[in-house]
Order: C-alpha cells, then structure tokens, then sequence
C-alpha cells in the first residue's frame, strides 16, 4: 500500500508555495535613480516599454487613450517609490486594470525599469 501523505502536511506545503510566489512578485528594494533618456526611449518604443499605446504623454506621437495622461506626476504621486510600486504592481491598486505589471511579470529589466520609472516620474 503507498505511503499517503497527511492532508496538513500538503496544505502547509502548497501554503508555503503560495507565500514564496507572493514575495517574488514584490517589488525589490532598488536605487530609483534612472537615467530619464533611456526611459524616455523605452515609455516610447512600441516594441518594449509601449507606455505610448495607453496614455498620453509629452514627446509622444499617436498616443492611446486607455490610461491616465502622464503628466504632473511629481503632484499625483507622493514619492518615486510611490510611482515604481504603480509601474510594478498596478494590480495592487486596481485588481481589474489593464495595465500590465512590469516589473512583477519581467516585461523590463530593472535598468529599463528604473529608467522608465525615472522618466516618468519627470513629467
């Protein structure tokens, strides 16, 4: 007869699979400060950052409506982190947003990311 694993023991093991993806999707302790060049280059290449497609913003062409425009950022958001935590997690805010979570999902690296974070931070 095989060996049957008691059902707390599978319950606190799936428990403990669970937390360890929730702290992975956390957004890491990180120095927030970019490059807004680089940024400004990912937030419009449609190719990587694409942050053109859904919002308006300055320097860009053809943009989308979907998102909030990107403008007077410094006013809309407390701190840089406050901003990051947007960019990495929106979901946590809004768990029905369309807005992918990029940094929790790896859409950028954490250079794009700080970069990104930095341009955006300077509209």
């Amino acid at each position: 007869m095989p060996f049957k694993q008691p059902l707390f023991a599978v319950s606190a093991a799936t428990l403990m699979t669970l937390a360890a993806a929730v702290a992975q999707a956390e957004m890491p302790e990180m120095d927030l400060d970019g490059d807004v060049e680089a940024g400004k280059e990912i937030a419009l290449d449609r190719s990587r950052g694409n942050c053109i497609a859904c919002h308006v913003m300055p320097h860009g062409e053809a943009p989308g409506a979907i998102g909030p425009a990107l403008v007077a950022m410094q006013t809309r958001y407390p701190s840089k982190q406050d901003l990051a935590l947007q960019i990495w997690d929106p979901t946590i805010k809004n768990p029905e947003v369309v807005m992918p979570p990029f940094g929790k999902h790896g859409i950028l690296s954490d250079k794009e990311f700080i970069d990104v974070v930095e341009y955006i931070w300077s509209l």
